[in-house]
């Protein structure tokens, strides 16, 4: 007899599964360790043997989704759609676009995560702006590759197109991305960039 997907996988992964999924949908906030505790059916034994806190497993989570949602997802998927730096800027658009019709659109982890934790110097805080700032360091090498004079500035001006867009979308503007890329346009155009 074959043992389930389930005891197969790690206890530690059956945690972080449950709340990557749960932490995304919901927040980190709103879903408590006894709520992963249940729906991974570890023991709790399991989890703080493996997350010494909440604040632990959130900071594993958070580095989860940034292979998961902004390396293995967002990148790719703007690199599969365009093969100049101007179209692969103006494709992350195109990507949110599709993003934010998903039904249950949960935003960015990153932003979420981060604003219900203002104090600087907060672990989770701080990880979320390092997370945040790696996906500037992608925009920045597009911004190189495309010759931009400042890369860096452009591309905090476009991951400010980015933030908005998805903090639009989750106010309900269905046509949140589609602005966002007119906009990004606009600004190629301004640093004489091909799409």
């Amino acid at each position: 007899m074959e043992a389930s997907p389930r005891e197969t996988t790690s206890g530690r992964e059956r945690v972080l599964a449950t709340a990557y999924d749960l932490f995304s949908r919901h927040g980190t906030r709103a879903v408590g360790v006894d709520r992963i505790i249940a729906e991974s059916g570890v023991a709790k034994m399991t989890l703080y043997r493996n997350f010494a806190s909440k604040d632990d497993l959130i900071l594993a989570f958070l580095e989860r989704r940034e292979e998961l949602w902004t390396r293995a997802w967002l990148q790719a998927e703007v690199e599969r759609r365009a093969s100049t730096p101007g179209g692969r800027l103006l494709a992350i658009f195109d990507t949110f676009g599709e993003w934010f019709a998903i039904n249950g659109f949960e935003g960015c982890s990153f932003i979420n995560v981060m604003l219900v934790l203002p104090e600087p110097g907060n672990p989770v805080r701080d990880a979320c702006v390092q997370h945040l700032a790696e996906i500037r360091s992608f925009l920045v090498d597009l911004a190189e590759q495309a010759g931009i004079a400042d890369p860096d500035a452009f591309a905090r001006q476009w991951h400010i197109l980015m933030k908005g867009s998805i903090v639009s979308a989750a106010e309900g503007d269905t046509a949140a991305a589609a602005r966002a890329r007119e906009l990004g346009a606009l600004l190629l155009e301004r640093h004489g960039i091909a799409s």
